[in-house]
């Protein structure tokens, strides 16, 4: 028999607003960590940053199909729920909302956020509408759950723009906060997507912070922008990536920079290694 858990479960929204309520009545507060599942390190390091920051931590897992275009991996994302379920009672979560299609979609559901600002190009040049997928299901998490704060990994760092402006412009009440990526002793970055990696495309994936942080470093050190730039899309694709893009951008904005006075800088790059797609980033030093 498996031995209970101390983390309860509930899949409606019903049952999680009833019990956010009861934490409101007892003078409790509330952090949400937003997750499609298929939890690693990175997702523990989220979890235990909710739990610093409020009293009671909620993590929601929920492979979301409107952020996934139909060529895309939503039929074989990894589904691992009940080892999810452990790392997140590891972590301190109180309670995980694990809501099906229907509970998040019903029947007749037809509103989407739209977006503008930081969710323009990068990613949205290559999978114009994950993003809109994206915000609506936050925009109805952060409803749902009405956390005091909502934390997400800066891997995914357009993604937290998108979300901090959506959060900012639609008045809603929640602290957006961006926790640092979790990295492989060899740099590369925690994702639910390296289980696709063969092992000869991991052995080569960690070229891609090696490119980034050697980009940084020369930018930081008065290297002009533009040809750092190049350089690092040079050695991803010589380390065998098929490049998306690699790009300077100002860290708030997204908007592009030329020069350091432009504002703080990030480098954000997506790259494919044989079947898998990686994104990561970095800031350059101020």
């Amino acid at each position: 028999m498996a031995t209970p858990r101390n983390i309860r479960t509930v899949h409606t929204v019903a049952e999680l607003r009833e019990q956010v309520a009861r934490w409101r009545a007892a003078g409790e507060t509330v952090a949400l960590v937003p997750t499609m599942g298929a939890l690693h390190a990175g997702h523990v390091a989220l979890m235990e940053a909710a739990k610093a920051h409020a009293t009671r931590a909620i993590v929601s897992i929920f492979v979301n199909p409107t952020q996934f275009a139909p060529t895309e991996d939503l039929g074989r994302y990894p589904r691992t729920l009940e080892a999810d379920l452990d790392k997140a009672e590891g972590a301190g979560v109180a309670l995980a909302f694990v809501p099906d299609v229907a509970e998040m979609y019903p029947e007749g559901f037809a509103t989407t956020v739209s977006l503008s600002g930081p969710a323009l190009g990068l990613e949205t040049d290559f999978r114009p509408t994950h993003f809109a997928g994206v915000a609506t299901v936050v925009a109805k998490l952060l409803g749902q759950a009405a956390p005091d704060v909502a934390l997400f990994g800066q891997k995914d760092y357009q993604q937290l723009q998108v979300v901090t402006r959506m959060a900012r412009d639609l008045d809603l009440p929640v602290r957006i906060l961006g926790v640092p990526t979790v990295r492989e002793a060899d740099g590369l970055a925690l994702s639910s997507r390296n289980v696709y990696l063969s092992p000869e495309d991991r052995a080569g994936a960690p070229a891609l912070h090696r490119a980034l942080s050697a980009a940084a470093a020369d930018i930081a050190g008065g290297a002009d922008i533009a040809a750092s730039v190049e350089t690092a899309r040079h050695a991803v694709i010589a380390a065998g990536f098929a490049l998306d893009y690699l790009e300077a951008r100002h860290a708030a904005t997204l908007a592009p920079v030329a020069a350091r006075s432009d504002g703080p800088i990030r480098l954000l790059v997506a790259a494919r290694i044989g079947a898998t797609r990686l994104i990561d980033n970095l800031a350059v030093p101020g």
